[in-house]
């Protein structure tokens, strides 16, 4: 695929977890809609006719990607948005006076906060499970916390910053036999991973556009038919009632767009080849870095594209500071500046300096072999000098 023309230049690009470039392709799909099919979707005249089946045929490809139906997609602005729909929609129509809200150490903060805010303003009771070394959830653990009046489990599919996978379809299992619902934010699996709705048993998941190669500002949510929420936005109706507001048909596209071409990239093997640079990055800084470079997360059940490491004697953020050649993370981009111990790695027990001391290494659709061997020598250089 062509490389898009501000990462030629620049250093290689190893941040994809925190926001993909806008795929060509994608840009390219959505530009008609910005200018000449402007019309209102809604409307009932020849200029709404294309918008309106522009927007049918992205919910077709998204849906596509993730084995559900059109009409179970519902677009929003974010995939906090998302979250915010599936954890207040379930909370405000669970009829309990105290609704019960299961989530885990390790989430993005769109789903703590949004938990939080559940417990300030409407009196709900938020249990935060513990995770592993790995950053697993137990699934005993979850077992031990339903009660009678749990509503929602809200458990990440893969987690921003190690990559680590949860067992999302025991979880669920686990959760719909206790009469609750189960969401899952897939913001970075989608695409990365494939995902079944049906094989995870799942009844609300989070998609979002600028880990898929689409623009930020767009979003989607899977809503199981059968299940009822309480709106996110107000008005007129559209997004089956549950997200007002014209929608934005150029960015759906644009989301619709890079959820076909995940979808080929899927079938074509991309998450083995991802898999097996990562693997070579590790290895040729553990071969280079003897006894000094520690994996944070489990080695198994993670991302194709992510690698977190610990580099003993160098904090993550003086390495990458010196390491120009690159452009990676210390962790989660929600955090950037922050050089406290990642709150994810903390709740795996890991200890300050180890925390302190992270890199995230995220690959993605323009990542080549040369991109490895140069990251490869940068960070050992940084490291060395």
């Amino acid at each position: 695929m062509t490389l898009p023309e501000n990462l030629r230049s620049g250093p290689v690009y190893l941040d994809y977890n925190a926001t993909t470039p806008v795929d060509p392709q994608v840009a390219a799909a959505m530009w008609p809609y910005l200018t000449a099919h402007f019309a209102n979707p809604s409307s009932d005249h020849a200029y709404a006719r294309e918008p309106h089946q522009a927007l049918n045929s992205a919910r077709v490809q998204l849906a596509d990607l993730i084995g559900t139906e059109p009409g179970e997609i519902i677009f929003t602005a974010s995939g906090s948005e998302a979250n915010l729909l599936a954890i207040r929609g379930a909370v405000l129509t669970s009829g309990h006076t105290r609704p019960h809200v299961i989530t885990q150490a390790t989430e993005h903060p769109a789903v703590l906060e949004t938990c939080r805010a559940m417990e300030r303003h409407h009196s709900a009771r938020i249990t935060v499970l513990p995770v592993d070394r790995h950053g697993l959830v137990d699934p005993a653990a979850l077992a031990s916390a339903l009660s009678p009046d749990t509503v929602l489990v809200s458990i990440m599919a893969a987690n921003n910053e190690t990559g680590a996978l949860q067992p999302i379809s025991e979880l669920a299992a686990l959760a719909h036999s206790a009469g609750a619902l189960f969401h899952t934010d897939a913001a970075q699996a989608a695409g990365k991973i494939p995902l079944d709705v049906g094989a995870l048993g799942v009844d609300l998941l989070t998609l979002v556009g600028h880990k898929m190669y689409a623009p930020k500002g767009i979003g989607a949510l899977y809503v199981r038919e059968g299940v009822a929420l309480e709106p996110v936005v107000y008005g007129g109706g559209q997004e089956r009632g549950l997200r007002a507001g014209t929608e934005n048909v150029a960015l759906a596209v644009a989301l619709g767009t890079a959820a076909r071409l995940a979808a080929a990239e899927l079938a074509g093997g991309k998450a083995a080849r991802l898999a097996g640079l990562r693997d070579v990055l590790h290895v040729r800084l553990e071969t280079a870095l003897p006894g000094r470079v520690h994996l944070n997360g489990p080695p198994e059940a993670r991302l194709p594209n992510t690698l977190n490491i610990s580099i003993d004697g160098a904090t993550g953020h003086d390495l990458l500071e010196a390491a120009t050649g690159i452009a990676a993370s210390t962790g989660s981009a929600c955090h950037s500046g922050d050089h406290t111990p990642s709150p994810v790695l903390t709740a795996m027990g890991l200890a300050p300096d180890r925390s302190l001391s992270a890199v995230r290494i995220s690959l993605g659709r323009w990542t080549t072999e040369a991109d490895i061997a140069t990251a490869a020598e940068v960070l050992h250089r940084a490291v060395t000098d």
